[in-house]
């Protein structure tokens, strides 16, 4: 859908929550920014090679963030040749040791991710501020319902939305006690009611960005259910300014779904969004065949171009009429090709997927020298 039709529906419009706005490194978060989508590194850090890797495929797949973490000194040594030579902001996830915040921030990290419940004593936390603040980095408080704070724990019973967002504001006190206040927020819990709930009382305590994620939410399939139902229901209440999909898969595929969350719901248009049916006995081709191709040979379009597939005429014409180009299939082993809408010409089924392919390419760069 373009955006002077999305214009036209304001059903459709998504009233963020007012923030201010941070940097981290090049890629503003809040206020007026797009939402951003971030993904962490699976590989060893020390091993520099192999991390700056999957960087770039993440990078290559759309990631605006990367996160890498950093247990030990040895991957803070790393961190700072990966960093030189990564093309978008890297953020250290710190756990444990405040040592390892001050070195990442000395190594040249965007944005040091540190949780209340396991980086130690307010004085240790305050060094890290100093670190930051020397060092031009931004801080992510990130809190999780899996470590908090022992006392919060025995004084609520159990993780509860609560105790989440009273361990943020902690934390955020010692922050602006040393006049520092470029951070953002994460609230997460792998139970999507809790970290609902959580964001939903933290959105109206803070004015800063807020990280959203379901953390720990599965593999693959189950963990995409979870977080679209979660991220969905936050972002739909204008809530979250950058996002984690958390999946026990391939990293690569934390992107993927972050964009289409954002992409379901008109926050972000990258690449290409496919309309289609899930076939019946009215198709006139192989619908899911079709479109399995399609998704694999268009991965590569970053430009947003919207296709509809649909495989029979009852709907066809109509999805077509909002999207860039639309396929509806027909009789005799033919169907119609849509621009904008507007019928435009007949193909036959069986040399339509290159066909299509051929149009969205050609879309995507008239795009891309538009802009």
């Amino acid at each position: 859908m373009t955006e002077a039709m999305s214009a036209l529906r304001p059903w459709r419009a998504i009233e963020r929550r007012p923030c201010r706005q941070i940097m981290v490194g090049d890629v503003a978060i809040g206020g007026d920014a797009p939402i951003s989508v971030q993904s962490m590194t699976n590989t060893p850090t020390p091993n520099v090679a192999a991390t700056l890797a999957q960087v770039r495929a993440l990078q290559d797949a759309g990631a605006d963030i990367v996160r890498i973490s950093c247990p030990d000194k040895d991957s803070t040594d790393a961190l700072a040749a990966i960093t030189r030579a990564s093309d978008i902001p890297i953020v250290a996830d710190i756990h444990f040791h405040y040592k390892r915040a001050i070195e990442a921030a000395k190594a040249g990290a965007a944005c040091l991710r540190i949780n209340p419940g396991n980086i130690g004593s307010a004085e240790r936390v305050r060094d890290v501020v100093q670190a930051a603040k020397d060092h031009g980095c931004s801080i992510r408080i990130g809190v999780n319902g899996g470590s908090l704070e022992r006392e919060l724990l025995e004084r609520y019973g159990e993780p509860c939305p609560e105790a989440m967002v009273e361990s943020a504001l902690r934390h955020v006190a010692i922050l602006e006690d040393h006049d520092f206040h470029e951070y953002k927020i994460s609230v997460k819990a792998s139970d999507p009611f809790l970290t609902v709930a959580a964001y939903q009382q933290l959105a109206t305590a803070v004015d800063c960005p807020l990280h959203i994620g379901i953390t720990e939410a599965g593999g693959l399939r189950t963990g995409t259910v979870k977080s679209s139902i979660g991220l969905g229901m936050l972002l739909w209440a204008g809530i979250g300014d950058t996002i984690r999909v958390s999946l026990s898969a391939d990293p690569v595929e934390e992107i993927k779904v972050g964009f289409d969350i954002l992409k379901s719901l008109n926050l972000r248009s990258r690449g290409v969004n496919i309309i289609a049916c899930p076939s019946c006995s009215r198709q006139g081709f192989d619908v899911i065949k079709t479109v399995q191709i399609l998704e694999q040979r268009l991965a590569h379009i970053a430009e947003p171009v919207s296709l509809s597939i649909i495989g029979c005429v009852v709907n066809g014409p109509g999805e077509a009429a909002y999207t860039d180009i639309g396929y509806t299939g027909g009789g005799a082993g033919h169907g119609m090709v849509y621009f904008a809408g507007k019928t435009d010409h007949k193909r036959s089924n069986e040399t339509m997927i290159e066909h299509i392919i051929e149009l969205v390419e050609a879309r995507a760069a008239t795009l891309r020298l538009k802009f």
